[in-house]
């Protein structure tokens, strides 16, 4: 029964998360609500783990929630629910792509789902930024500025945007120097 649930549910992430691997967050998080299969925690430790690895991101996070849940067969199974969506919707579409190119109708279908993936993103995004380095719990609690952010990891998130829009270098560059960071400061 727990591998058709996780072949659902991964289904469903794959057919509705158009956008990529970080439009899937929203979902993971709804998902993790609804089930209590992993943590808040659990989706930013995901979210590392996958960036860190080869392949798609929400394909990765896949792999990891079904593995972790119930070992190999429940990684397979996600991953399947994940990606067959995408390999049904690609052989539709591959087969009538010709004749819609330049319907006005499919243009204002993408024109609309443009800002909107962009804005799933950004939740996401929002989102991992509050896990990562804002501590609004210690904060509710002693209402004290100083415990709303982590001032370390606030440094290192300001210090790899920056150097990641100056310098343009390949991602798997500063996911070292991160993984370097955290081993040499602990943190």
């Amino acid at each position: 029964m727990i591998y058709l649930q996780l072949f659902y549910e991964f289904f469903k992430i794959g057919l509705f998360a158009v956008g990529g691997g970080m439009a899937t967050l929203p979902f993971l998080q709804a998902l993790s609500q609804k089930t209590g299969w992993f943590t808040t925690d659990f989706i930013t430790n995901m979210i590392a783990i996958s960036e860190s690895t080869p392949g798609p991101i929400g394909i990765n996070m896949a792999t990891y929630v079904g593995f972790n849940l119930t070992g190999v067969l429940g990684g397979i199974v996600a991953t399947l629910g994940t990606i067959l969506p995408a390999i049904i919707i690609v052989s539709v579409v591959s087969r009538y792509l010709e004749k819609f190119s330049g319907n006005p109708l499919v243009d204002h279908v993408f024109y609309g789902l443009r800002p909107t993936v962009t804005g799933l993103i950004a939740a996401a995004g929002y989102d991992v930024m509050k896990v990562s380095f804002l501590h609004i719990g210690a904060f509710l609690e002693t209402h004290a500025v100083a415990d709303l952010v982590d001032p370390v990891k606030l440094i290192l998130f300001v210090v790899a945007f920056v150097t990641i829009r100056k310098l343009k270098k390949h991602p798997v560059m500063y996911i070292a120097i991160a993984a370097v960071v955290g081993v040499v400061f602990g943190l």
